[in-house]
Formats: C-alpha cells, sequence, structure tokens
C-alpha cells in the first residue's frame, strides 16, 4: 500500500497535534495504522510538516528524530494523545499531565535543537498553555485531535474536505436506505 504525507493528516492545527494523529483510527484496534511504524514514514514527516503543518512558520525546516530518540519521540506521541485527549473529553487531564511533562522533560533532554521531537516538544507546550482550550476537540469521524479555529466554534471534523464529506454522504445512504421499502 502506497502512503504519503498529504496536507489532510496535517489537519491537527498544530504539530503536537498532527504527531498524535500519526495513529489513524486509534480507537479500532483491528483497523489501527501506526505510520510511524514505518521508519521511513516517520523520517519523511519532518519535510511533510514544514509544507502543511499549521506550525510551519514557527518551526521552520526541522530534521527528523535520530535514532537512538525514536521510542522516547513514540512515548511523548502516546503521552500527548492521552493527556489531551482526556481534556477534551473530561474537561480535565490534571491527573496525566506530570506524565506528559516527564515525556516532555525527557524528549528534550535527548533531542537535538531543530529536530522533530524537540519541535514537537515546543508545540506541546504552546498547547498546554493555550487560552481557549475549548477549541481543542476529537474528530466525530476518524477520532483525530484537531484545534476548532472557526469562529463560532462549531467545526466537528478535523477536515471537512475527507471527514466531514465522509460523515455527509453516510447520514445520506443511511437515510436513503431507510426510505427504500
Amino acid at each position: 500500500m502506497s502512503f504519503s504525507w498529504t496536507p489532510h493528516r496535517f489537519a491537527g492545527g498544530a504539530l503536537a497535534l498532527d504527531v498524535a494523529n500519526s495513529v489513524v483510527l486509534r480507537h479500532d484496534a483491528r483497523r489501527r495504522i501506526d505510520r510511524f511504524a514505518v521508519r521511513d514514514q516517520m523520517r519523511s514527516f519532518p519535510s511533510a510538516a514544514a509544507e502543511f503543518c499549521a506550525e510551519r512558520a514557527l518551526f521552520g525546516d526541522i530534521t527528523p528524530v535520530a535514532e537512538e530518540n525514536e521510542a522516547d519521540f513514540i512515548a511523548l506521541r502516546e503521552a500527548i494523545d492521552l493527556y489531551f485527549r482526556k481534556r477534551i473529553l473530561e474537561g480535565s487531564g490534571d491527573h496525566l499531565l506530570a506524565g506528559l511533562l516527564e515525556a516532555l522533560a525527557k524528549t528534550l533532554r535527548g533531542a537535538h535543537p531543530g529536530s522533530l521531537a524537540a519541535a514537537t516538544a515546543h508545540s506541546v507546550l504552546r498547547l498546554i498553555a493555550m487560552p481557549d482550550p475549548e477549541r481543542m476537540k476529537i474528530c466525530g469521524n476518524c477520532g483525530w485531535l484537531f484545534i476548532d479555529r472557526s469562529k463560532n466554534r462549531s467545526r466537528a471534523w478535523c477536515d471537512m474536505a475527507v471527514c466531514g464529506n465522509r460523515a455527509k454522504a453516510n447520514r445520506h445512504y443511511r437515510r436513503k436506505k431507510e426510505e427504500t421499502p
């Protein structure tokens, strides 16, 4: 199966969320795909982020994670997802904040300046300090984390062109199916 990093893969609105979203269908154990399980995909992520990520102006060109730091980086990715997902669902993830900060510290100690790991850690710190955390949401279709920057805070999907269309098409199909005798 061929794969490429496209603008849709960077629908999170922050580098840290795009990294967390590198696990596709996280909530479905049977269909779950970890894009970073393939080293080439993890190594090509920084150049795609420099092109598509919402925070690309903040971090500029970033280098791939050094091989010796990959395990810490994956641990940071999982801590990001766990913390922010709980914060969205429960309104607070304070009991998980220590774990996220430990993963951040470990990553920053080993990360090369300008690397994906260092940039991701800095993105996490920006998200923790975000003035309006209620703008962070979970996509109603794929389960990805994203920042709702819409004026009325009504965005329900990470990407209207992909998840929004799929959800609307699915709803239309179900409605038509119910109407047909």
